[in-house]
């Protein structure tokens, strides 16, 4: 499950691996996410029934802020739970 509250999630492209297993990035979507040359990328994955159903590209500069936008409210839910 994709939650996407406050951001927009859009298919941007479709893309097509080779024949040795790589993708091409379309240079508008390359260039709309400002990717450069060397840049990294984190490719999160979802599974689901043992298989991953969905991959998800980040910029390492930017997975902090993803992770801890993500993690913190569940972080806050768990540490205010009286138990």
């Amino acid at each position: 499950m994709v939650n996407c509250q406050d951001d927009t999630c859009t298919i941007n492209s479709i893309i097509t691996i080779d024949a040795k297993g790589q993708i091409i990035r379309p240079k508008d979507l390359r260039e709309k996410a400002n990717f450069k040359p060397n840049d990294k990328l984190a490719i999160v994955t979802c599974e689901k029934d043992g298989a991953i159903c969905c991959l998800m590209m980040i910029k390492t500069e930017k997975l902090t802020d993803a992770v801890t936008k993500t993690l913190s409210p569940l972080l806050k839910a768990v540490t205010t739970q009286k138990g």
